[in-house]
């Protein structure tokens, strides 16, 4: 698989953003109703057509990402450092030519991005086994408060150690790089120029 077929879908950032915009209006509607009731004017009719299409828009968006994830790959994970100055191994590997990367730094950037895949693959499979034993307790009715929360803190443990493999590739990354070229990289991702 190349670099660029590994690389984060364009339509997995839409996809992130559409997901959180998403639940965000979600979640208000749903608080503004009180009780999780559908707000006024707010309704489904048994068999609408459109009744479920925001729901399975979310539930295939979700897919993809976990698609994303399950390959090792970010899905946004790691943007809290790619978007402050802290770029990852395999956008700087996509960009070796703009950045003017070295062999030695290529050698290096290439070393990372295996061992941040490797990791990543291993640990985005506890996250999804995780979470497929906190679906099925509902699937099987057997939630209860202590089991839901014993699935949910296993599930948030699992995600966060997806997302420091991620992280922290990318504060090994920033060491590779010299200043012109992260500052390079931040302008050619994000449009601008990182802080120092």
């Amino acid at each position: 698989m190349s670099l660029r077929s590994r690389a984060l879908a364009p339509g997995i950032v839409v996809a992130l953003a559409s997901i959180s915009l998403g639940l965000a209006a979600v979640g208000s509607a749903v608080a503004q109703s009180g009780h999780g009731h559908p707000p006024p004017g707010h309704s489904h009719p048994p068999g609408a057509a459109d009744s479920q299409a925001p729901h399975r828009r979310i539930e295939a968006f979700q897919r993809e990402i976990d698609a994303v994830l399950a390959d090792g790959r970010g899905a946004g994970l790691a943007f809290a450092a790619d978007q402050n100055g802290y770029p990852g191994p395999l956008h700087v590997l996509e960009l070796t030519r703009e950045l003017g990367i070295s062999a030695e730094q290529e050698t290096r950037m290439r070393g990372l991005f295996d061992t941040m895949l490797r990791q990543a693959r291993g640990r985005a499979g506890r996250l999804a086994a995780a979470e497929a034993r906190l679906a099925r307790l509902f699937a099987e009715r057997t939630a209860d408060e202590g089991t839901v929360r014993a699935a949910v803190t296993e599930t948030e443990v699992a995600r966060r150690d997806v997302r420091l493999v991620h992280l922290m590739a990318h504060l090994q990354t920033r060491g590779v790089l010299t200043e012109a070229q992260r500052l390079k990289y931040h302008e050619l991702r994000w449009g601008q120029t990182a802080t120092r």
